[in-house]
């Protein structure tokens, strides 16, 4: 009895030493992104520190305007940390880098994932998935080609009317062409897809301005690439949210978004990602800060990040 006790406090124990080995980080921007990558820890998924005091971890210098909005970092099936951005409000480019260690980073490339649409308008808030059945990494971002759909035209902000484009690669040095990954008939942004066993979800931003909508959605498909379901109704409650990211944790999922014309962020929470509850009070982030993406690093990462 006694061995079956030891041995069941030492697998305790050793469970409880790998959940504290990962700290959970954000990566966002400041004002309008000028300064660059700003990175947030937390140990609970709840509340957030910032780290560096603060002050940016990557001088933006991709694109024209030299902007680093909505990073978007995950960690590669080569291990190495890969980072998007949005480069401009309107340049036909994303931003790409990737890092060992978070701290010292590849140069800078400035992608034309849209230079064969001359007339594209934007290309707003990239995030990358992996696809480990293809061993493909998936780069997707939302984009306004004027006239190109004739549903949501003149619904949305400054006569945009945007869809999420897509490209794949392997080495992040060539890229397939972009194509169209979501069109439901109405005018989205700020698309993050995680996935859930043997699906994709979609969580999604409904821009519709008129009349208004500026919600978070969900939709599901079978493969990384599409099709997509029709959205979900609304996560979110009644105010404008934009920019989910998301993060798993302890069999719940947790939402987190910009409550932008509030200034402030909230955050809802569901264990089967139906039913949705609102757990704003119960979060802490840093002042100014600006959306991006959510995170795990082990706690010898975080350590260097923090000395």
């Amino acid at each position: 009895m006694k061995k079956i006790c030891c041995a069941l406090f030492l697998l305790l124990m050793m469970q409880a030493a790998t959940a504290q080995d990962s700290v959970y980080l954000f990566s966002y921007f400041k004002d309008n992104g000028q300064d660059g990558l700003h990175l947030a820890y937390s140990m609970d998924g709840y509340t957030w520190k910032a780290l560096k005091n603060d002050r940016s971890f990557l001088t933006p210098t991709a694109g024209k305007d030299k902007l680093m909005r909505d990073p978007c970092i995950i960690r590669g099936a080569d291990g190495k940390f890969h980072m998007v951005w949005t480069v401009s409000w309107n340049e036909q480019s994303i931003g790409y880098a990737s890092s060992d260690d978070l701290i010292h980073w590849s140069a800078q490339q400035d992608i034309p994932v849209m230079a064969k649409e001359p007339d594209t308008r934007n290309c707003w808030a990239p995030e990358i998935t992996y696809d480990a059945k293809n061993k493909t990494y998936m780069i997707y971002w939302a984009t306004t080609i004027p006239g190109r759909f004739k549903a949501g035209e003149g619904t949305g902000d400054d006569q945009y009317n945007h869809r999420m484009y897509y490209v794949t690669t392997r080495d992040f040095k060539q890229f397939s062409p972009a194509k169209l990954l979501y069109d439901h008939g109405f005018n989205v942004i700020d698309a993050t897809i995680v996935p859930n066993g043997k699906e994709y979800i979609m969580f999604l931003k409904d821009e519709t301005r008129t009349p208004p909508q500026k919600n978070i959605r969900i939709s599901t498909s079978k493969q990384l690439a599409g099709p997509y379901s029709k959205p979900s109704a609304p996560i979110t409650g009644n105010y404008w949210a934009e920019g989910p990211t998301v993060l798993k944790m302890k069999g719940k999922w947790l939402v987190y978004f910009d409550k932008y014309r509030d200034h402030k962020y909230g955050a809802i929470e569901s264990t089967g990602g139906k039913n949705w509850t609102d757990v704003t009070d119960k979060i802490s982030l840093p002042k100014g800060l600006r959306h991006g993406s959510i995170f795990v690093v082990t706690k010898d990462e975080f350590n260097k990040l923090n000395q």
